[in-house]
């Protein structure tokens, strides 16, 4: 007697025919949710290590991270192209396409992970390491932390793959389901791996990559049985051939290389305005500040709005694929609006309880206060900017502009607030305010030029093309 096959999951029409913003806000919670848990697992990494390895423990996954993140953050903007495909087949209702989609991406991922980023990371990594100057006590700690994060970087690739493609496809409640049990997993790990536990050595900084990569690996064969056993809206099957599609390989770079090039435009911003900071008269302090402000409770408002981007994308794209682009143009608006209401409650918080608010890391008094109180309070203006450039670039990347992102990005991130602080610099030398100034600048300048662009509409002439499947025989 042979099992009866499970009726395949069909996809969320609500999605192109339902309420705008019950859409947007079903796609965007379960993805804010999970990038607070997420960060919050980073936190108590960070004191696990400083507390049983030292602060060389702490500069050591600093700076190994600064450096995996960047190669990362290329190699996955191949997902950023499978999302574009995936939402447009999706709002056609083209299950197999998506499915054939999904799966070249899933074969192009092993590939980089095992191919390039495993044999090439291992090699490579000391030499990363001299390149961006870390010291040798670091270099120590640092070197096997990050030998660990590129050899198995097979279960963070699939991890983001899957949660970028069901998102996409309109299911956001599998991946913050499974990036939850994947975070709770990995402190479990991260406890028992990096202080010891009985016949378990302690294994210190290396403890922490150990944790990552194991918990990263199971989260994606759970992915893989789940893709399997025909529980998602995206199911693969046996019969699916290991021969690459080009076609749909061809489509995935050409949608999701700009974003990765984007992604590392932005690092690179980051990294030149921390050199900034460190030139202060107060350096120490405003670096502190700057980590604290901009890094930790900035993130308060760049949380929502990554979730709300990543909704803004699912919806445009799935709406342009059934043929509706005025839906796809009213709901960047839609997402927009709930981002700068929770960007004004943020800011609020940001001018009336700063001591409060900074108190919590030990910045309630002092130099450091003061510096960190200004900056919130540029940065409460900046919020708003903030939310509405990230909905809408949602919108562009979404519906396949992939490619205005990126010189958006250019020009406000870059062009703007490094041209005017090296100005500033030259002319009468930096003030704090003059750095907080220009960050918020180059918010308005993204915000200004990607609503603008994406009220253009050019994107919806975009064409997909990826031919016909393979025929199965």
């Amino acid at each position: 007697m042979t099992q009866a096959k499970r009726p395949a999951k069909k996809f969320d029409r609500t999605i192109v025919d339902g309420p705008l913003g019950r859409a947007v806000w079903m796609l965007a919670w379960p993805t804010m949710l999970q990038n607070v848990v997420g960060g919050v697992q980073g936190i108590i990494d960070q004191a696990m290590v400083g507390n049983y390895v030292g602060h060389t423990g702490n500069a050591a996954i600093g700076v190994s991270l600064q450096i995996f993140i960047l190669v990362i953050v290329f190699v996955a903007s191949v997902f950023s192209g499978m999302g574009v495909l995936v939402a447009r087949f999706a709002g056609a209702n083209e299950p197999e396409e998506v499915n054939r989609a999904v799966y070249q991406a899933f074969l192009t991922a092993v590939f980089l992970a095992l191919g390039v980023l495993a044999p090439l990371g291992y090699v490579l990594a000391p030499a990363l390491l001299d390149m961006i100057n870390a010291a040798p006590e670091v270099q120590v700690e640092a070197l096997p932390y990050l030998r660990v994060n590129f050899v198995f970087s097979i279960g963070m690739l699939i991890f983001f793959m899957m949660s970028g493609a069901l998102r996409a496809a309109g299911d956001a409640r599998t991946p913050m389901q499974l990036g939850l049990l994947m975070t709770v997993l990995n402190i479990v790990l991260n406890i028992v791996l990096i202080r010891g536990l009985g016949p378990i050595p302690a294994f210190g900084t290396l403890g922490a990559a150990m944790g990552t990569a194991i918990a990263s690996g199971l989260t994606g064969v759970a992915f893989l049985w789940l893709l399997f056993s025909g529980r998602l809206v995206i199911h693969f099957t046996r019969d699916m051939s290991f021969a690459p599609d080009w076609k749909v390989i061809r489509e995935l770079f050409r949608f999701g290389l700009p974003t990765g090039f984007q992604g590392i435009v932005m690092n690179i911003a980051g990294v030149l305005m921390l050199r900034f900071v460190g030139s202060l008269q107060y350096s120490a302090e405003a670096q502190a500040a700057y980590a604290v402000g901009y890094s930790e409770l900035f993130a308060l408002i760049t949380w929502t709005s990554v979730g709300l981007m990543g909704a803004t994308a699912a919806v445009a794209g799935q709406n342009l694929g059934a043929g509706q682009p005025e839906r796809s143009k009213r709901a960047a608006l839609v997402a927009a609006s709930i981002g700068v209401g929770v960007a004004c409650i943020v800011g609020l918080a940001f001018l009336t309880v700063p001591r409060a608010l900074l108190g919590v890391f030990g910045m309630d008094e002092g130099v450091q206060f003061e510096i960190g109180r200004q900056l919130l309070a540029y940065l409460a203006v900046s919020g708003v900017f903030v939310t509405v450039a990230l909905t809408y670039t949602g919108g562009l990347q979404g519906t396949g502009d992939t490619r205005s992102p990126l010189y958006i990005s250019i020009l406000s991130q870059v062009v703007v607030p490094i041209g005017l602080c090296t100005w500033l610099q030259v002319t009468r030398g930096l003030e704090p305010a003059d750095i907080w100034l220009a960050i918020v600048l180059g918010h308005m300048a993204r915000a200004g030029l990607s609503v603008a662009r994406f009220r253009q509409g050019k994107w919806q002439n975009i064409a997909i093309d990826i031919g016909p499947g393979p025929a199965r025989a």
